[in-house]
């Protein structure tokens, strides 16, 4: 005979009680201060090999039976905080993933508590509304279209590929959603420059339209697409019988922050009818401050952007926005409605399921975080941590063009790029400049490993460059020169251990 649990106090191992919450909670937030607290003095990464991580980690096995939850997070504390690269470290001049505000932590553990799913309005009634209202924030932060539309996704690529299969939908005559390409499908053409992030290719591959219907635009001395090489692919292509559909510009590139010339990209692309977005994932949030109102010029007459909160926004991880201009365009590109969702309350409904507007259903609440940081900080917040990473990486900059041993090379947004030339070398050798490729590869790696400080690495005209990236407010001008320090003691002693005998 089957016991039955129905009129019974169920106890599950999961369950927790409200004092064990309180409790392990305490204790944890206690930890995380302690953490924020000493961040400045530890290292930026202890760089330990595969090998040791795994070996802390330890079996891969599942357990047969569980442990207390009090020394299960413990040991989840010891291993994160102790066995981690900490991109909040002021001294963390690498990868564009930016110093994570400690109100969106608090955020994030909310956030799970109540655990919305927001993929329809009746699930997440405040989520949905909140997510919402954070859209419309963001499109005025950065000058955006009033009464612009969009979605929050997991990051960059995402936030691009959404807007890419917006574009293609509204830019085909024919039902691509119910027909697929066809034949027509195949002359598709997608045109951005070189400096365009690997997620095009992404997009490409994923639509169907394969990499080779990607164009490459050449740029100029500073990185920024050349309208005329644009122009001349797109006559090109017409010609042929092709279908040009999107133009991808970036503002502020991954390498080096180039904003491309977005007022007359646009204006080029309302005069061919090609869709217009923008790559704002790194660099949109800087179009909030007035002093570069000329650089951002056309970004609010985009059809769609592409924008990340957990670069420059000072967002945790992950948080990613697509807008776009007219709501619509998301809804005709993703939009199905199945019998099993009664989400739709009826005419004159306002709500809005957003699992209509991408590729998630079922969607977690990744914008409160945003919300919350955009509500304690306002534009004025933001606009000041903004304007003070450019000026630090126009510090770093100035010290790389003004040290003997540093070839500053460029500085846009809050992207520096120099290289170490040492004092002895003559660098018009014919070995040189492969050696200082070489040798600059080295020092980025040792930096890397050593824990002082995180660069990372740029090429450009054949040349190996030295990066650093300033999306982080805990970073002062302090560091910015301790960073320069570091990076010549690193040289200079790698260069006595590397340089062969023919450029000695």
């Amino acid at each position: 005979m089957t016991t039955s649990h129905a009129n019974s106090a169920r106890s599950a191992a999961l369950d927790m009680s409200a004092e064990e919450f309180r409790e392990l909670g305490h204790g944890l937030v206690d930890r995380l201060a302690d953490y924020y607290a000493a961040l400045p003095q530890r290292a930026v990464t202890a760089g330990e090999a595969v090998d040791t991580i795994r070996a802390e980690l330890g079996p891969r096995g599942l357990p047969q039976t569980g442990t207390p939850a009090a020394v299960v997070l413990a040991r989840a504390a010891d291993l994160v905080l102790e066995h981690s690269l900490h991109n909040g470290h002021p001294r963390f001049f690498g990868y564009i993933t930016s110093s994570a505000a400690p109100l969106g932590a608090l955020g994030d553990m909310l956030a799970a508590a109540v655990n919305p799913n927001c993929g329809g309005w009746q699930l997440s009634p405040m989520a949905t509304e909140i997510e919402c209202q954070a859209i419309g924030w963001i499109a005025e932060l950065i000058g955006y279209a009033p009464g612009a539309g969009g979605i929050m996704v997991s990051g960059g690529n995402m936030a691009n590929i959404v807007a890419f299969f917006a574009a293609r939908k509204s830019r085909c005559d024919w039902d691509i959603r119910a027909a697929g390409l066809g034949d027509a499908g195949l002359g598709l053409r997608v045109y951005c420059s070189r400096e365009t992030h690997t997620w095009v290719q992404k997009a490409a591959d994923l639509s169907g339209l394969g990499t080779d219907a990607i164009r490459w635009i050449d740029c100029d001395t500073s990185q920024r697409m050349r309208v005329g090489h644009l122009r001349e692919l797109v006559q090109e292509d017409r010609k042929a019988g092709l279908r040009p559909f999107l133009v991808v510009a970036a503002a502020g590139t991954v390498s080096t922050g180039a904003i491309d010339p977005l007022g007359e990209v646009g204006r080029f692309c309302r005069d061919e009818d090609i869709w217009f977005h923008v790559d704002g994932a790194y660099g949109a949030p800087a179009a909030v401050l007035p002093e570069l109102a000329a650089d951002f010029d056309g970004l609010a007459e985009a059809d769609s952007v592409a924008l990340d909160p957990h670069k420059w926004l000072y967002s945790p991880l992950e948080a990613a926005w697509t807008l776009v201009r007219e709501p619509r365009h998301l809804t005709d590109a993703f939009s199905f409605s199945p019998v099993y969702y009664q989400f739709d309350e009826g005419e004159g409904w306002e709500g809005q399921n957003f699992y209509e507007y991408g590729m998630q259903n079922s969607r977690g609440f990744r914008a409160l975080k945003v919300w919350l940081a955009l509500a304690q900080v306002g534009r004025d917040g933001y606009a000041n941590m903004i304007r003070d990473d450019i000026a630090l990486a126009q510090r770093i900059f100035e010290a790389a063009a003004a040290h003997p041993e540093l070839e500053a090379v460029t500085c846009g947004l809050s992207i520096a790029t120099f290289r170490f030339v040492p004092a002895t070398l003559d660098a018009a050798a014919p070995a040189a400049s492969d050696y200082l490729n070489q040798l600059n590869q080295a020092l980025v790696i040792a930096l890397q490993r050593g824990g002082e400080v995180f660069l990372s690495n740029a090429v450009l005209g054949g040349n190996y460059l030295l990066r650093a990236c300033i999306v982080n407010f805990r970073t002062s001008g302090a560091d910015c020169d301790a960073l320069t320090a570091t990076v010549v003691e690193a040289g200079r002693r790698l260069d006595s251990e590397l340089r062969p005998v023919a450029l000695a």
